[in-house]
């Protein structure tokens, strides 16, 4: 009877230190971060579409291994800080996991919104009517909750291909 009390209250331990999941914030670290306008194409209607982009790596500065974590991007235009202006999820670091140290590849986010119009990209971005925007950043592993991990400004500039960080 006692063996088995002791078997369950480990594995009651080990499932719920299980089910906490790890504080991102303090295992992650974003880092060669980029940012623009994405030339998403032209639309049906013969418009160019431009969105808010932005792409970055992930250091693992904990020291355990860090895996199935997943980030959410929140776009809002500058002034509209209540509205969202799109967002895009993905699972950033996968079962694999990170190690101690170590930095994972490139994550790219983009806004599924963005400008459209029928001037070229480059006079889009010089509209006067432009609004600039920012993209909030969430990570979260298991069932912690989406905890901010990053905030940057949309720069103003064109990405007609957004190329792997550190290439030339």
């Amino acid at each position: 009877m006692r063996h088995s009390l002791f078997l369950l209250a480990g594995l009651f331990f080990f499932v719920t230190s299980c089910a906490r999941g790890i504080e991102v914030e303090k295992a992650i670290q974003i880092t060669d971060v980029q940012t623009g306008w994405y030339d998403a194409g032209i639309m049906a209607d013969g418009k160019n579409k431009l969105v808010p982009s932005i792409l970055f790596r992930v250091t693992n500065i904990s020291d355990k291994k860090v895996s199935r974590v997943q980030f959410n991007a929140v776009f809002r235009r500058i002034g509209e800080e209540d509205t969202t202006w799109g967002e895009h999820f993905v699972r950033g670091i996968g079962s694999d996991g990170l190690e101690p140290g170590a930095t994972g590849g490139d994550i790219v986010l983009r806004s599924n919104l963005g400008y459209t119009g029928t001037q070229s990209r480059s006079q889009m971005l010089q509209n006067r009517e432009f609004v600039d925007a920012r993209v909030e950043i969430f990570g979260k592993q298991g069932p912690r909750s989406w905890i901010k991990v990053g905030d940057y400004q949309i720069d103003r500039q064109l990405l007609t291909r957004q190329a792997p960080l550190g290439a030339k």
